[in-house]
């Protein structure tokens, strides 16, 4: 188990912008990974209530649960604990409960661990790579019959990667468009279906 605070900026993205941005940096096929994010909360949605989410992640066949916290704007606490596949296979079938530091904060923040279930899977193909002391990820990710873009910076220092990250996307003519996390993407179109 480790946690990590974590200082990220998003933008959402057009197909063309995506494009064009793997063209600046010369990103081709091969510089994308592909990763499974499969999602679990409560049928009440306690943790999204709590603005927090809780995921397994699948990336080259390694099998990490994470907790993120919001602590505030751009910045979550992140906690993560390894799993084995046999483990991930049953949060996510719902023949096994949440267990170790990520169990125990949930029943900090009152989120019973016996009441998560799987609700879906994001897939993202993410290219990744250095840029003016922190890391841009241009993500390709797919869910629900939905296909979007999103160009994401992390960096160590909220004030200066906040304008890293807004002079960069003024070079590339980009406009700049709230970019709600993954999840509560996922949330949204969940919600827009089933109406």
């Amino acid at each position: 188990m480790r946690q990590e605070i974590e200082i990220e900026f998003k933008n959402l993205l057009t197909k063309m912008e995506f494009t064009q941005i793997r063209e600046v940096f010369h990103i081709n096929d091969h510089a994308f990974e592909r990763q499974e994010n499969h999602y679990l909360d409560t049928p009440q949605f306690a943790l999204k209530e709590k603005q927090a989410a809780l995921r397994i992640r699948v990336k080259n066949g390694i099998y990490t649960l994470t907790l993120k916290q919001t602590k505030a704007e751009g910045v979550l606490l992140e906690t993560h604990q390894r799993l084995t596949k046999e483990e991930a296979g049953a949060l996510l079938n719902g023949t096994a409960v949440v267990q170790g530091k990520v169990a125990a904060i949930l029943q900090e923040i009152g989120v019973p661990p016996a009441a998560l279930h799987h609700f879906g899977t994001l897939t993202t193909d993410r290219a990744q790579w250095t840029y003016k002391g922190g890391t841009l990820f241009l993500d390709r990710n797919y869910y629900l019959g939905t296909e979007d873009y999103e160009l994401e910076y992390e960096t160590e220092d909220v004030e200066n990667g906040k304008q890293q990250f807004l002079q960069l996307l003024c070079s590339l003519h980009i406009p700049i468009r709230p970019a709600p996390n993954k999840i509560q993407r996922f949330y949204a179109k969940k919600y827009q279906m089933e109406e």
